[in-house]
């Protein structure tokens, strides 16, 4: 039996969260698959579960192995998928989730071009600032920001994400450009309540996270309204930098506070399978990686 197939039995047990439903879902027996589990530690020459009557649980090392195999699993996946998907039609009603923040500037523009390469896409986009269960209310993908913390996710990156302090010319003169984070709790600030940070913007210092109160004069949960506030001279800005790229360019808004910023995140095209990734899915990821390539804000 190939090393291949060991591994994916020892991935749909850990998956299935047991022997019998990972057999069932396999089609195999479970005694075979608990041999090809078997034999793959005894390859390796280490336990990658531990076993109880009642369930199975991952041993340290077969942690870090589960991570690395799904990985190996998936590009292996991903390219016979591609070979396959590239005799496949791209058609059909796609069903997309994203940040209403993201959509207003970024993902519109990308996912109008996209149509027009695909006339055949019958484009269902939602744009929301809310966490969407992609299985269970049916989405075939996500665009999120994101760190990656649900491994029950498959995820391609499909740009870097960063967020800015700014303000305009005027503003800075008025107010005086701050130094240091905390500067920012004395000023007044635009606060776009869709982002996770609110009222509370954290920064990082010699590796360290911390965390301002601000307030202002605007709270508004629209990214496009707090940009033009910002325009309008009433306060500081934080937004992703994709969204006042132009702006940034310009002049007519300055970055502040740049040494302070977080690590950079990614933005990410999420989806809830790891085998048999349609073909219209697919599409739409590598489209999305090429069109920000394309069009990049940082």
């Amino acid at each position: 039996m190939d090393a291949i197939t060991r591994m994916r039995c020892f991935i749909q047990v850990v998956d299935s969260n047991g022997f019998s439903a990972a057999a069932r879902e396999m089609g195999r027996s479970k005694a075979l698959v608990s041999k090809y589990v078997g034999e793959l530690e005894d390859e390796l020459g280490v336990r990658l579960l531990n076993r109880t009557t009642r369930q199975v649980s991952l041993t340290e090392v077969g942690e870090a192995y589960y991570k690395e195999a799904a990985e190996i699993l998936q590009r292996i996946d991903d390219l016979q998928a591609s070979v396959q998907s590239s005799h496949q039609e791209v058609r059909g009603r796609l069903r997309v989730s994203a940040p209403r923040s993201m959509g207003d500037d970024m993902l519109n523009k990308a996912m109008m071009h996209f149509l027009t390469r695909y006339p055949d896409i019958n484009l269902d986009l939602r744009l929301e600032d809310r966490f969407v269960d992609l299985v269970e209310e049916g989405f075939d993908l996500a665009v999120r920001v994101t760190q990656l913390e649900d491994s029950s996710l498959i995820a391609r990156k499909i740009a870097p994400f960063r967020t800015i302090v700014c303000a305009t010319s005027e503003v800075i003169e008025r107010h005086g450009a701050p130094n240091v984070p905390a500067d920012l709790s004395t000023r007044p600030c635009i606060i776009d309540t869709n982002y996770r940070f609110k009222q509370n913007w954290a920064f990082q210092s010699e590796g360290e996270r911390l965390s301002v109160a601000v307030k202002g004069p605007l709270e508004v949960n629209s990214a496009a309204a707090a940009r033009e506030a910002a325009l309008a001279h009433l306060g500081f800005l934080r937004t992703p930098l994709f969204f006042v790229a132009d702006d940034v360019k310009t002049g007519a808004l300055v970055p502040l506070l740049e040494t302070f910023e977080e690590p950079m995140r990614g933005i990410y095209a999420v989806y809830p399978h790891r085998r048999h990734l349609s073909a219209k899915v697919r599409a739409l990821v590598d489209f999305l990686v090429e069109w920000t390539a394309k069009n990049p804000a940082n």
